[in-house]
């Protein structure tokens, strides 16, 4: 480790932590005797993605961050909301899907997230991800999300039958037949 004052190539550790992200060292220069700091990201597997055209680039957390932040720009959605999905996301990588990962697959687990998380948000990456050329595929995203939506719904009302409505009734309130 080069010295950022001296350039001297020998320094000793001083401090270690573990941070969310890695390693944290205070460092001091053998030679000058000046302290720094050094942050260390363990990569404990090397993941690629393979692109449309069939290159291949290695993955980039930022890259991924950047567009998320992107699609969720004058949103509500917080700065640890997208730190968050975008570890999640990695993380899932890492432990799932081996060392090339098409860049389908990441375009479609960044929705996944964001649809849980902000809908413009989503929108506004599927525009992207999805490469929309008319205000057909837009129209199209939001009849999806409203069906999906509505079916959601339908489903939560199905939990609670009608019978059951009726038992949990307070004594005294007429329910929609009559009876107490």
């Amino acid at each position: 480790m080069n010295c950022p004052y001296c350039e001297h190539q020998e320094s000793k550790v001083v401090d270690s932590r573990y941070i969310q992200e890695g390693i944290r060292r205070r460092r001091e220069c053998l030679m000058c005797s000046l302290r720094f700091t050094t942050y260390e990201k363990v990569h404990s597997q090397l993941l690629n993605v393979i692109k449309k055209d069939l290159r291949k680039e290695p993955f980039s957390i930022e890259k991924l961050k950047k567009s998320i932040t992107t699609a969720c720009t004058k949103r509500p959605v917080s700065e640890s909301a997208i730190e968050k999905i975008t570890i999640n996301i990695e993380t899932d990588l890492l432990q799932n899907h081996g060392s090339e990962i098409k860049s389908s697959l990441i375009g479609q687990m960044v929705l996944d997230k964001l649809i849980q998380l902000d809908k413009v948000s989503y929108i506004r990456f599927s525009s992207v991800y999805k490469n929309f050329e008319t205000e057909e595929g837009f129209v199209e995203v939001i009849d999806t999300i409203k069906t999906e939506n509505s079916s959601i719904t339908k489903q939560q009302l199905q939990l609670f039958p009608e019978e059951n409505i009726k038992k949990t009734k307070r004594k005294g309130e007429k329910t929609n037949d009559g009876t107490k």
